[in-house]
């Protein structure tokens, strides 16, 4: 067989293995999530945890010229010699999605979170109902008690770099009751690619290659804590969008600090009355009606952030992320960011917030 088959016929044995792979969870989980991914991600995070920029980025903006300049150089020769030139992108494309699985993407097919933790994920218009009133309760408290007035939005006094060391003392309180939320060796950065991730419609995301998690540093602050926090879960091996904002609220509102614990809060209670706003809209106005003032204009702080970016790019991004997720063993695509009430609901029915 010639050479340059080889690649491009890796590339069909990866996909046909993938497909096998989702009925193996717990061979996954015990071989793959916890034992050679802890090893290799500690190791990335150590190697480049210190390094105060994103190693990941410059990396992507390397290979990104790369791939530019490779296409300009055959753009001639791309009619003559399109098969050769086929097989090329194939071999790269096999090596690259190779990786992919082998540092971090083989999590997509590990044991569901529910089950780890051994909760329920249905839920019914009366749980929801009951569950939205005590975070209204709660998120009212805290963002009374940080402003002292109920009409006044919170803004968060830390910087960017404090976020993500102050985010380890949640964490640390999280993994004493679940061991298995053990986060260790801190690698968060503020992403070099925050402007097109606005663009994108996205908070942030993990570099599966260096397990650096990139936040995007234009969001609002108060929100800032919640969408770090989500980065490190992934960081942690959790590959589902839904389980890792289960995990960003469980780390936000187990911190000593209440800033912290409002961004937790507030972005849990934001899904659920978006949910309502789906479901009923009287049912909505009523419980927008018990939702302190000042938290509504935290919401509209971050509402009108991402509509002045709001173009067709991002809806492009958001479709083929949804088509990622969806070939990634996540059937939910996109919806799954907000799947993760249901992981809140059964998890605070005997606990209190």
């Amino acid at each position: 067989m010639k050479s340059k088959y080889i690649l491009p016929l890796f590339l069909l044995i990866q996909i046909i293995f993938l497909k096998i792979l989702p009925f193996f969870p717990d061979f996954v989980e015990g071989a793959y999530s916890n034992n050679f991914y802890i090893r290799i991600s500690h190791f990335s995070r150590t190697l480049l945890g210190r390094i105060p920029f994103s190693v990941g980025d410059c990396i992507y903006a390397i290979l990104i010229i790369s791939i530019i300049g490779w296409f300009w150089k055959i753009r001639k020769t791309w009619k003559a010699q399109w098969k050769d030139h086929l097989l090329k992108i194939l071999g790269k494309v096999s090596v690259f999605y190779f990786f992919f699985h082998l540092l971090w993407a083989f999590n997509y097919y590990r044991e569901p979170l529910f089950q780890k933790i051994d909760i329920r994920k249905e839920y019914t218009d009366a749980e929801l109902l009951a569950f939205t009133k005590r975070l209204i309760v709660k998120t009212n408290e805290i963002q009374l008690k940080i402003t002292k007035s109920d009409s006044s939005k919170v803004v968060f006094p830390y910087s960017q770099k404090e976020v993500f060391q102050m985010n380890l003392n949640g964490y640390d309180n999280l993994s004493k009751e679940h061991s298995y939320f053990k986060y260790e060796t801190l690698s968060v950065k503020k992403s070099l690619f925050s402007i097109p991730l606005t663009y994108m419609g996205f908070g942030g995301y993990l570099n599966p290659f260096t397990n650096e998690a990139q936040v995007n540093d234009l969001l609002p602050m108060y929100n800032f804590p919640l969408t770090s926090s989500h980065e490190m879960a992934h960081q942690m091996g959790f590959a589902s969008e839904s389980e890792c904002n289960f995990i960003g609220v469980l780390a936000s509102v187990k911190n000593d600090n209440l800033y912290y614990q409002y961004s937790g809060y507030s972005f849990a209670l934001r899904y659920c009355l978006g949910i309502w706003q789906f479901k009923n809209e009287r049912i909505f106005e009523q419980l927008k009606k018990q939702t302190h003032t000042g938290i509504l204009k935290n919401y509209k702080e971050s509402h009108d952030f991402w509509q002045k970016y709001d173009t067709f790019i991002d809806k492009g991004f958001h479709f083929l992320y949804d088509n990622f997720l969806k070939t990634n063993n996540q059937k939910d695509g996109m919806e799954s960011y907000s799947k993760f009430i249901d992981l809140m609901i059964n998890y605070y029915k005997n606990r209190k917030l």
